[in-house]
């Protein structure tokens, strides 16, 4: 987790766990099935290879994201946040697109 600060409310941890885009679309595209690493690059394009490999570290020592054979998969504690994603794609149906 990047900000200490928020520590103690439920709602900073997860907005500091989540709290870039590439995480959430890694959580997106693994929630909708499991993914070799170079399924989530091409999924995931403008992604360097770098921060695919950082934010996948990442979301493995959290315990949302793990390593089964060539696969990564959403853990039972990440499949907890599609609710989140959910939602957020529903509100994101209603804003205007970007230019």
């Amino acid at each position: 987790m990047k900000n200490k600060l928020h520590n103690n409310c439920p709602v900073g941890r997860v907005a500091s766990l989540l709290s870039d885009t590439w995480t959430m679309l890694i959580i997106r595209d693994l929630l909708k099935k499991e993914m070799r690493f170079s399924d989530l690059e091409r999924s995931l394009e403008g992604i360097s290879t770098r921060t695919l490999i950082k934010k996948i570290k990442c979301l493995e020592s959290e315990g949302i994201v793990e390593k089964e054979d060539m696969h990564y998969v959403i853990t039972k504690r990440g499949k907890k946040l599609k609710k989140i994603i959910d939602a957020m794609s529903e509100y994101g149906k209603t804003l205007p697109a970007l230019k």
